[in-house]
């Protein structure tokens, strides 16, 4: 089977409905999101089936939720509708607030690291900052951006977060602090950092 079509190799690539620029600032959103779902790939790989099932699940419902979200990025037909809904958004609220239940008590900043799962999800959260900082752009350069996309990014990003410190949690790896961090967080982590 040839993958390869020849139809980009003047720079440009073919969006649900039309043809871009291949560094527009909608192809660069998805393609950060793609970025993110690469990496939660590399992460599951790292975690043991035998004590993340439940963050395993998860991911591999994430991982479906960000094509769903590239796709309807992507999709600039007329009359066009979008997979994306406000349910996952309410679904990475509700586990966030469980998993940041699990770990010690918080209170500082804490650096990227622990065990190497932990360390892949740092990185997926910190490129899921990036897609929602391009996603911010995005919407102001284009109308009818689907905006939940930017809400889902953003509770992501959170969600990652906590996955990070209970996959260092489980397997007894701790967190490791910033040493010149004030305390940031209320209610030992379990909230919202103070400066948001």
């Amino acid at each position: 089977m040839r993958i390869y079509t020849r139809t980009g190799d003047k720079g440009q690539t073919s969006l649900i409905g039309g043809r871009v620029d291949k560094d527009a600032p909608r192809v660069e959103t998805y393609g950060t999101i793609d970025e993110v779902n690469s990496f939660i790939g590399k992460a599951m790989t790292e975690l043991d089936p035998s004590v993340f099932t439940d963050l395993l699940t998860d991911l591999e419902a994430i991982q479906n939720e960000l094509f769903d979200c590239g796709g309807d990025l992507a999709n600039v037909k007329a009359n066009r509708t979008y997979k994306m809904t406000e349910e996952p958004v309410e679904v990475l609220e509700k586990r966030i607030d469980e998993l940041m239940e699990e770990p010690p008590m918080l209170e500082k900043f804490i650096l990227p690291g622990g065990s190497p799962a932990a360390a892949t999800l740092h990185i997926a959260r910190t490129i899921t900052r990036r897609a929602e900082r391009q996603m911010v752009t995005l919407m102001k350069v284009e109308e009818d951006i689907p905006s939940v996309v930017q809400r889902y990014l953003n509770r992501l990003s959170d969600y990652l977060f906590a996955a990070s410190r209970v996959a260092n949690s489980r397997v007894n790896v701790p967190d490791n602090e910033y040493v010149r961090s004030a305390k940031v967080f209320r209610n030992g982590g379990r909230a919202k950092k103070v400066e948001e």
